[in-house]
């Protein structure tokens, strides 16, 4: 049983995000930031529908998030999300010193550590892998029906 307050649980929540934008023609990528075991902001990748490329979930979170909190400061959250971040999205991450990032899969031809230089603040701490075979798979179906329907 999955606790209220675990990485899991808040990477499900995630996960739900990502099957949102799966459903609505996006890249199936989620995001939640977590304030004090609550929820604070949740939201999926809208590049697409807002025709905007940096409407990235991370990037629509943290504005949420900022907003909630009433500071650009997010040294006391955590994001969850299910690809690892790019570098766009890792430059914010460091500007809002989010507290804490946690992602599912490892993204090898985007992601933000396929950089030499961190791109996170130094005093972010970093976990990956919470759930990573179920954010893997719905971005490889994503993926598998683009190609199919070239």
């Amino acid at each position: 049983m999955l606790s209220l307050h675990s990485d899991a649980h808040f990477m499900k929540e995630a996960l739900r995000q990502a099957e949102m934008a799966y459903d609505d023609g996006e890249t199936p990528i989620g995001a939640v930031v977590v304030h004090e075991n609550t929820i604070i902001a949740r939201a999926h990748n809208q590049t697409e529908r807002l025709n905007d490329a940096t409407a990235h979930a991370e990037m629509l979170a943290i504005t949420a998030a900022e907003n909630h909190i009433g500071s650009k400061y997010l040294n006391e959250c955590t994001l969850y999300v299910t690809l690892e971040p790019c570098a766009m999205c890792a430059g914010a991450l460091y500007w809002s010193q989010m507290g804490k990032v946690v992602f599912a899969a490892s993204d090898q031809k985007r992601g933000y550590s396929i950089h030499e230089k961190n791109l996170l603040h130094p005093k972010t701490k970093i976990e990956r892998g919470i759930l990573e075979a179920e954010a893997s798979a719905l971005v490889t179906k994503f993926c598998e029906n683009l190609r199919k329907n070239r």
